[in-house]
Protein backbone atom coordinates (compact mmCIF):
# COMPACT_ATOMS: atom_id res chain seq x y z
CA UNK A 1 0.00 0.00 0.00
CA UNK A 2 1.06 3.70 -0.80
CA UNK A 3 0.30 6.29 0.87
CA UNK A 4 1.31 9.59 1.35
CA UNK A 5 1.06 13.31 2.85
CA UNK A 6 0.85 17.59 1.97
CA UNK A 7 2.37 18.93 5.13
CA UNK A 8 1.56 22.95 3.71
CA UNK A 9 3.30 24.97 6.84
CA UNK A 10 4.23 28.91 7.12
CA UNK A 11 7.52 28.03 5.48
CA UNK A 12 7.61 25.46 3.27
CA UNK A 13 5.33 22.86 1.64
CA UNK A 14 6.51 19.40 1.98
CA UNK A 15 4.98 15.87 0.01
CA UNK A 16 6.23 12.77 1.82
CA UNK A 17 5.39 9.06 -0.23
CA UNK A 18 5.64 5.72 1.82
CA UNK A 19 5.14 2.61 0.96
CA UNK A 20 3.66 0.29 3.98
CA UNK A 21 4.56 -2.49 4.25
CA UNK A 22 2.62 -5.11 6.69
CA UNK A 23 3.15 -7.98 8.47
CA UNK A 24 0.73 -10.30 10.73
CA UNK A 25 4.01 -10.47 13.28
CA UNK A 26 5.09 -7.22 13.26
CA UNK A 27 3.99 -3.85 13.23
CA UNK A 28 3.53 -1.93 9.82
CA UNK A 29 7.06 -0.67 8.21
CA UNK A 30 6.63 2.63 6.94
CA UNK A 31 9.48 3.24 4.01
CA UNK A 32 10.25 6.48 2.85
CA UNK A 33 9.88 6.83 -0.93
CA UNK A 34 10.84 10.09 -1.24
CA UNK A 35 9.93 13.39 0.42
CA UNK A 36 9.70 16.80 -1.59
CA UNK A 37 9.89 20.11 -0.35
CA UNK A 38 8.75 23.48 -1.78
CA UNK A 39 9.47 26.47 -0.14
CA UNK A 40 6.42 28.05 -0.42
CA UNK A 41 7.14 31.19 2.63
CA UNK A 42 3.50 31.88 2.86
CA UNK A 43 4.02 32.92 6.34
CA UNK A 44 5.65 36.04 5.04
CA UNK A 45 2.44 37.46 3.59
CA UNK A 46 -0.41 36.22 5.84
CA UNK A 47 1.45 37.58 9.30
CA UNK A 48 2.13 40.47 7.58
CA UNK A 49 -1.11 41.53 5.47
CA UNK A 50 -3.46 38.90 6.49
CA UNK A 51 -3.73 36.98 3.31
CA UNK A 52 -1.99 34.92 0.79
CA UNK A 53 -0.74 37.10 -2.14
CA UNK A 54 -1.52 36.50 -5.77
CA UNK A 55 2.36 35.69 -6.43
CA UNK A 56 1.99 33.01 -3.25
CA UNK A 57 -1.49 31.84 -5.02
CA UNK A 58 0.00 30.94 -8.12
CA UNK A 59 3.09 29.04 -6.39
CA UNK A 60 0.76 27.26 -4.77
CA UNK A 61 -1.47 26.09 -7.19
CA UNK A 62 1.52 25.31 -9.05
CA UNK A 63 3.21 23.27 -6.28
CA UNK A 64 -0.25 21.09 -5.73
CA UNK A 65 -0.39 20.52 -9.88
CA UNK A 66 3.31 19.12 -9.36
CA UNK A 67 2.15 16.67 -6.20
CA UNK A 68 -0.82 15.83 -7.76
CA UNK A 69 1.09 14.32 -10.98
CA UNK A 70 4.02 13.12 -8.14
CA UNK A 71 1.11 11.07 -6.84
CA UNK A 72 -0.20 9.50 -10.01
CA UNK A 73 3.81 8.62 -10.88
CA UNK A 74 3.74 6.64 -7.79
CA UNK A 75 0.70 4.51 -7.79
CA UNK A 76 -0.01 6.38 -4.75
CA UNK A 77 -3.65 4.81 -3.13
CA UNK A 78 -4.73 6.94 -0.60
CA UNK A 79 -3.38 10.35 0.77
CA UNK A 80 -3.76 13.09 3.35
CA UNK A 81 -3.74 17.26 2.98
CA UNK A 82 -3.27 19.63 5.73
CA UNK A 83 -2.20 23.14 6.08
CA UNK A 84 -1.25 25.04 9.33
CA UNK A 85 -0.63 28.06 10.91
CA UNK A 86 -0.19 30.46 7.81
CA UNK A 87 -3.86 29.08 5.78
CA UNK A 88 -5.70 29.34 9.72
CA UNK A 89 -4.48 33.07 9.78
CA UNK A 90 -5.47 34.02 5.62
CA UNK A 91 -8.22 35.96 4.76
CA UNK A 92 -8.43 34.35 1.40
CA UNK A 93 -7.48 30.58 2.08
CA UNK A 94 -11.03 29.41 1.67
CA UNK A 95 -11.11 30.52 -2.10
CA UNK A 96 -7.05 28.93 -2.28
CA UNK A 97 -8.61 25.52 -0.60
CA UNK A 98 -11.65 25.60 -3.55
CA UNK A 99 -9.49 26.43 -5.96
CA UNK A 100 -6.71 23.61 -5.45
CA UNK A 101 -9.73 21.13 -4.82
CA UNK A 102 -10.95 21.81 -8.30
CA UNK A 103 -7.69 21.57 -10.09
CA UNK A 104 -5.85 19.18 -9.29
CA UNK A 105 -8.53 16.73 -7.26
CA UNK A 106 -6.81 17.33 -3.16
CA UNK A 107 -8.67 18.40 -0.62
CA UNK A 108 -6.61 20.54 1.86
CA UNK A 109 -7.72 20.65 5.25
CA UNK A 110 -7.04 23.18 7.38
CA UNK A 111 -5.95 22.06 11.10
CA UNK A 112 -6.25 23.49 14.49
CA UNK A 113 -2.69 24.14 16.45
CA UNK A 114 -3.78 21.09 18.91
CA UNK A 115 -4.69 18.77 16.26
CA UNK A 116 -1.15 19.29 14.62
CA UNK A 117 0.50 18.50 17.92
CA UNK A 118 -1.78 15.42 18.34
CA UNK A 119 -0.78 14.35 15.12
CA UNK A 120 2.99 14.52 15.42
CA UNK A 121 2.37 12.68 18.47
CA UNK A 122 1.62 9.99 17.26
CA UNK A 123 4.70 9.19 16.06
CA UNK A 124 4.97 7.79 19.62
CA UNK A 125 9.03 8.14 19.90
CA UNK A 126 8.61 8.46 23.21
CA UNK A 127 6.98 5.25 24.03
CA UNK A 128 10.23 3.62 23.25
CA UNK A 129 12.61 5.51 25.48
CA UNK A 130 12.95 5.18 29.25
CA UNK A 131 9.84 5.97 30.90
CA UNK A 132 11.42 7.03 34.24
CA UNK A 133 12.15 10.19 32.11
CA UNK A 134 9.34 12.47 31.52
CA UNK A 135 9.42 13.54 27.48
CA UNK A 136 8.16 17.33 25.99
CA UNK A 137 7.86 17.21 22.00
CA UNK A 138 8.92 20.80 20.78
CA UNK A 139 7.71 21.18 17.12
CA UNK A 140 8.87 24.81 15.86
CA UNK A 141 7.36 25.94 12.45
CA UNK A 142 7.42 29.21 10.98
CA UNK A 143 4.34 30.37 12.21
CA UNK A 144 3.46 28.18 15.51
CA UNK A 145 5.25 26.11 18.06
CA UNK A 146 3.60 22.38 18.74
CA UNK A 147 4.08 21.32 22.30
CA UNK A 148 2.67 17.79 23.52
CA UNK A 149 4.23 16.50 26.91
CA UNK A 150 3.75 13.09 28.43
CA UNK A 151 4.87 11.39 31.47
CA UNK A 152 4.39 7.56 33.01
CA UNK A 153 3.27 6.50 29.19
CA UNK A 154 0.45 9.45 29.51
CA UNK A 155 -0.49 12.47 27.85
CA UNK A 156 -0.10 15.04 30.19
CA UNK A 157 -0.83 17.87 27.75
CA UNK A 158 -0.73 19.59 24.23
CA UNK A 159 -0.43 22.80 23.40
CA UNK A 160 0.34 25.19 20.11
CA UNK A 161 1.64 28.76 20.65
CA UNK A 162 1.77 31.85 18.04
CA UNK A 163 5.15 31.60 18.37
CA UNK A 164 7.25 30.54 15.60
CA UNK A 165 10.51 31.68 13.43
CA UNK A 166 8.60 33.49 10.63
CA UNK A 167 6.39 35.24 13.54
CA UNK A 168 9.73 36.30 15.21
CA UNK A 169 11.30 37.92 11.95
CA UNK A 170 8.33 39.90 11.76
CA UNK A 171 8.92 41.63 15.23
CA UNK A 172 5.26 39.93 15.68
CA UNK A 173 6.29 38.12 19.15
CA UNK A 174 6.05 40.38 21.95
CA UNK A 175 6.90 39.92 25.71
CA UNK A 176 3.32 38.48 26.60
CA UNK A 177 3.74 35.97 23.77
CA UNK A 178 6.79 34.72 25.66
CA UNK A 179 5.71 35.19 29.07
CA UNK A 180 2.59 33.20 28.60
CA UNK A 181 4.78 30.13 27.08
CA UNK A 182 7.46 30.90 30.01
CA UNK A 183 4.19 30.77 32.87
CA UNK A 184 2.27 27.62 30.99
CA UNK A 185 5.69 25.78 30.73
CA UNK A 186 6.85 26.00 34.08
CA UNK A 187 3.29 25.31 35.66
CA UNK A 188 2.47 22.43 33.67
CA UNK A 189 6.18 20.38 33.85
CA UNK A 190 6.32 20.95 37.55
CA UNK A 191 6.58 18.24 39.76
CA UNK A 192 7.41 15.92 37.23
CA UNK A 193 10.36 13.36 36.44
CA UNK A 194 13.34 14.69 34.78
CA UNK A 195 12.48 16.19 31.15
CA UNK A 196 13.53 15.08 27.98
CA UNK A 197 12.91 17.10 24.72
CA UNK A 198 12.40 15.76 21.05
CA UNK A 199 12.56 17.97 18.76
CA UNK A 200 11.06 17.94 15.11
CA UNK A 201 11.72 20.46 12.40
CA UNK A 202 13.65 21.09 9.48
CA UNK A 203 14.99 23.72 11.51
CA UNK A 204 16.43 21.19 14.45
CA UNK A 205 17.01 18.41 11.91
CA UNK A 206 19.40 20.38 10.01
CA UNK A 207 21.31 21.76 13.45
CA UNK A 208 21.78 17.85 14.36
CA UNK A 209 23.11 17.29 10.82
CA UNK A 210 25.59 20.07 11.51
CA UNK A 211 26.79 18.36 14.73
CA UNK A 212 27.83 14.56 12.91
CA UNK A 213 26.03 13.74 16.36
CA UNK A 214 25.17 9.60 15.48
CA UNK A 215 21.53 8.97 15.24
CA UNK A 216 19.79 8.14 18.70
CA UNK A 217 22.10 10.70 20.42
CA UNK A 218 20.58 13.83 21.72
CA UNK A 219 22.17 17.40 21.57
CA UNK A 220 22.82 18.63 24.78
CA UNK A 221 20.97 22.43 25.70
CA UNK A 222 24.65 23.55 26.01
CA UNK A 223 25.51 22.85 22.24
CA UNK A 224 22.26 24.53 21.31
CA UNK A 225 23.38 27.75 23.21
CA UNK A 226 26.61 27.70 21.52
CA UNK A 227 25.40 26.90 17.93
CA UNK A 228 22.64 29.63 18.75
CA UNK A 229 25.35 32.49 20.14
CA UNK A 230 27.48 31.58 16.85
CA UNK A 231 24.84 31.75 14.46
CA UNK A 232 23.84 35.18 15.94
CA UNK A 233 26.80 36.52 15.04
CA UNK A 234 26.90 35.80 11.11
CA UNK A 235 24.23 37.25 8.47
CA UNK A 236 22.21 35.50 6.82
CA UNK A 237 24.46 35.33 3.64
CA UNK A 238 27.55 34.28 6.08
CA UNK A 239 25.05 31.15 7.27
CA UNK A 240 24.55 30.52 3.68
CA UNK A 241 28.11 29.96 3.32
CA UNK A 242 29.44 28.98 6.74
CA UNK A 243 26.83 25.64 6.84
CA UNK A 244 25.82 25.50 3.31
CA UNK A 245 22.60 26.37 4.37
CA UNK A 246 19.48 27.34 1.52
CA UNK A 247 18.42 30.88 1.98
CA UNK A 248 15.25 29.92 3.17
CA UNK A 249 16.62 28.03 6.07
CA UNK A 250 19.52 30.64 7.00
CA UNK A 251 16.94 33.04 7.86
CA UNK A 252 14.97 31.01 10.32
CA UNK A 253 17.17 28.85 12.01
CA UNK A 254 18.57 31.36 14.65
CA UNK A 255 14.81 32.46 16.02
CA UNK A 256 14.16 28.76 15.77
CA UNK A 257 16.71 27.82 18.14
CA UNK A 258 15.95 30.76 20.58
CA UNK A 259 12.62 28.93 20.85
CA UNK A 260 13.92 25.45 20.93
CA UNK A 261 16.70 26.61 24.04
CA UNK A 262 13.51 29.21 25.60
CA UNK A 263 11.09 25.90 26.11
CA UNK A 264 13.83 23.63 26.86
CA UNK A 265 15.54 25.99 30.08
CA UNK A 266 11.63 26.91 31.10
CA UNK A 267 10.86 22.84 30.81
CA UNK A 268 14.33 22.44 32.68
CA UNK A 269 15.53 19.73 30.02
CA UNK A 270 19.51 19.48 29.18
CA UNK A 271 19.45 17.82 26.63
CA UNK A 272 17.05 16.86 23.23
CA UNK A 273 16.54 14.26 21.05
CA UNK A 274 16.11 14.39 17.19
CA UNK A 275 14.32 11.66 15.29
CA UNK A 276 14.48 13.45 12.44
CA UNK A 277 9.94 12.83 12.24
CA UNK A 278 8.03 15.77 11.76
CA UNK A 279 3.90 16.65 10.72
CA UNK A 280 3.89 15.10 7.41
CA UNK A 281 5.28 12.08 9.17
CA UNK A 282 2.59 12.33 11.76
CA UNK A 283 -0.09 12.99 9.08
CA UNK A 284 0.89 9.25 7.13
CA UNK A 285 0.23 7.49 10.64
CA UNK A 286 -2.89 8.96 11.08
CA UNK A 287 -3.97 8.17 7.31
CA UNK A 288 -2.89 4.50 8.07
CA UNK A 289 -4.84 4.36 11.33
CA UNK A 290 -8.19 5.88 9.69
CA UNK A 291 -7.83 3.32 6.85
CA UNK A 292 -7.31 0.39 9.39
CA UNK A 293 -10.50 1.45 11.18
CA UNK A 294 -12.46 1.94 8.24
CA UNK A 295 -11.29 -1.27 6.62
CA UNK A 296 -12.65 -3.33 9.69
CA UNK A 297 -15.99 -1.49 10.10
Amino acid sequence: MRLAAIDIGSNAARLLVVEVVESPSAPPQFNKLNLVRVPLRLGFDVFESGEISKPKRGMIMQTMKAYHHLLNAYGVDHWIACATSAMRDARNSTDIIRKVKLETGIQIDVISGDLEASIIYENHVAEYMDNRNAYLYIDVGGGSTELTFFADGKLVFKQSFDIGTIRLLKDMVTEAHWDHLKEFIKSQTKGYKKTIAIGTGGNINKVFSLSKRKDGKPLSLDLLKDYYKEMSSFSVTERMNVYKLRADRADVIVPALLIYLNVMRWAEADEIYVPKIGLADGLVQHLYADLQTTLTL
